[in-house]
């Protein structure tokens, strides 16, 4: 098949080992990113099988219309809001999935977190200045640690959370809260209490409609001054701008990021780059060797599935029909 893998940033994944399991087939790979849709198709006008890392790239019924043929998206993670199913099923143009492991954005996540209290970015700043101990952090023991979304990722933070001594308060739906009580951890009674009482908040839950926006400014505002919100799920799940005005008006005190509205950012002077107390990262969640493997690994073996008649995986198997090869589905 003639395939194309999209918004390989690094070039990283022609260097894993899994890559090989398209050997045979004709691959291109995309390292920088397009947003326009005419731009885009051009480059995909002889693609039949389509690689998505992630959400990077959003799919539109515009583009669809131009990729007459297009006959498969290979989903490395689970299927978000950059893609509808049922426009990929108009345009016939099947879509398989494949899941991949927490772990590396629960570390990351861990990672923003004590970076972001020790306040050690801005350490190692100043000393490659010249400048010696210029600042004071502080550690997680004591701290009560606000998680919203008691899944695969946000179950890791409390572990990692309880490990270093700080107490986990859990936010979410009325099964998300029972399940964190039943693993020994509190549950908030309230969004209200929540936000207010906790030290640190991170948000673990995935963009749908009804979670879009569901970070208010008032949340943020009604955070302690020396609280610390961080993200590493979605940007669209805070209220557009509320976090610079929160973060601006002082309350939470401080913030540490790893997604955007708008990716990538190259702006040097994004306005959250520009402030001394957020830390930014360039969405690193699940951009770790082993997580890549076992990703695109499944999302290969899709397509070579696909392309051996034998597709699986397929979130919308209703266009299988359209493809005289492809028989069936196997999961």
């Amino acid at each position: 098949m003639r395939i194309t893998i999209l918004d390989d940033y690094q070039d990283a994944v022609r260097q894993l080992d899994c890559f090989k399991i398209l050997d045979g087939h004709d691959v291109q790979i995309l390292k920088q990113s397009y947003t326009d849709p005419h731009e885009l198709a051009e480059k995909l006008k002889n693609t039949e099988a389509l690689v998505l890392i992630r959400e990077r790239t959003k799919i539109s019924a515009e583009l669809l219309s131009k990729l007459p043929n297009l006959r498969l998206i290979s989903q490395t993670g689970k299927i978000s809001n950059h893609l509808d199913l049922t426009t990929c099923s108009f345009y016939q143009v099947a879509v398989a999935e494949s899941t991949g492991s927490p772990t590396a954005p629960a570390e990351l996540t861990w990672l923003l977190i004590m970076n972001a209290l020790r306040k050690l970015p801005q350490a190692i700043a100043a000393m490659q200045k010249g400048q010696w101990q210029t600042n004071i952090g502080q550690s997680v023991a004591g701290k009560t640690m606000g998680i919203w979304g008691y899944g695969k990722i946000g179950r890791l933070i409390a572990q990692y959370a309880k490990a270093f001594g700080a107490e986990v308060i859990v936010w979410g739906s009325e099964c998300s809260r029972e399940e964190a009580v039943r693993d020994g951890f509190l549950a908030a009674s309230s969004k209200s209490d929540f936000f207010h009482f906790a030290d640190v908040v991170t948000l673990h839950l995935r963009l749908v409609p009804e979670t879009r926006g569901i970070v208010k400014l008032e949340d943020l505002r009604s955070m302690k001054p020396s609280a610390l919100f961080v993200n590493t799920s979605r940007a669209e799940l805070v209220e557009q701008g509320a976090l610079l005005k929160a973060l601006e008006s002082g309350t939470p005190g401080a913030a540490a990021l790893d997604v955007y509205e708008s990716e990538p950012i190259t702006d040097p002077n994004y306005p959250l780059l520009k402030m001394p107390n957020v830390i930014c990262s360039p969405h690193l969640g699940y951009v770790e060797e082993d997580g890549y493997e076992k990703l695109f690994r499944l999302a290969f073996e899709n397509i070579v599935a696909f392309a051996q008649g034998i597709p699986q995986h397929i979130a919308n198997p209703e266009v299988l029909t359209a493809y005289p090869r492809s028989t069936g589905q196997s999961n």
